[in-house]
């Protein structure tokens, strides 16, 4: 029997540039124990607002959308990620949180998150409440600003996806995210300089852009190691919606 080889990286196409290079390695590759537990996660998150805006320089046009963070514990805190459909106008099979923008009707920017999250894996989302924040981030295609809402799940949910908009529920552990084989950051020369893209290669999956910013700042937090990564001040933006 034929068995197909599992490998890093996705089938996503990486709008590289011809000018680019290696970046640094991981935040975390100074620390001799590279573990995180549900409660290292906890202590860091607790409450947190966010300090500031990550990724490009926000130019007020963006569209607010919020996406959910859910972590549970299954002998190591595991993150729950989405591969997009194929069928999708843009982002064909790049991995995300589930989430989505701003609609009339939600009261604030959990309620979105939430909302969107049902309706893509079909998570419940009745009984959660919002652990933390993640510091949001500007998108460039999708000019979006997206705000990471970070939440405990009791155990492994049961979900159901939404294949109009979701191929693949992804179940990824921290302790793999750790790994040094699965950091990856280039630095791209684009029109306004060079700018730095993380990257984090599973098994058949690559995460990168602004999902790959929130991971990251997920795990420097929780591991308590710094990150020199830029981002705009907190002053510079007001959230329009708050929980």
């Amino acid at each position: 029997m034929d068995h197909k080889r599992s490998q890093r990286g996705g089938v996503q196409v990486i709008p590289r540039p011809n000018s680019w290079r290696l970046g640094n390695p991981s935040p975390w590759s100074v620390l001799t124990e590279k573990k995180i537990e549900i409660k290292h996660i906890v202590k860091a998150l607790s409450e947190r607002s966010p300090s500031g805006i990550r990724g490009r320089t926000p130019t007020g046009e963006e569209r607010d959308a919020a996406v959910l963070v859910g972590i549970y514990d299954d002998n190591d805190p595991h993150l729950i990620l989405t591969r997009r459909s194929p069928n999708l106008t843009s982002h064909r099979h790049e991995v995300s949180f589930p989430g989505g923008r701003v609609e009339d009707e939600d009261i604030d920017l959990w309620t979105t998150a939430c909302r969107e999250s049902n309706e893509e894996i079909g998570i419940r989302t009745d009984e959660l409440s919002p652990l933390g924040r993640l510091d949001p981030i500007v998108t460039v295609g999708s000019k979006s600003l997206i705000h990471p809402f970070v939440t405990i799940l009791p155990e492994r949910p049961d979900l159901e996806l939404n294949h109009s908009e979701v191929e693949k529920i992804l179940y990824v552990s921290l302790r793999e995210l750790l790994l040094d084989e699965v950091w990856r950051e280039e630095e791209w020369q684009l029109p306004n300089g060079w700018v730095s893209i993380t990257f984090f290669e599973l098994e058949d999956d690559t995460v990168w852009g602004a999902t790959a910013l929130m991971i990251r700042q997920l795990l420097t937090l929780s591991l308590g190691v710094s990150d020199d990564l830029g981002r705009f001040p907190k002053e510079e933006f007001q959230d329009e919606r708050e929980i």
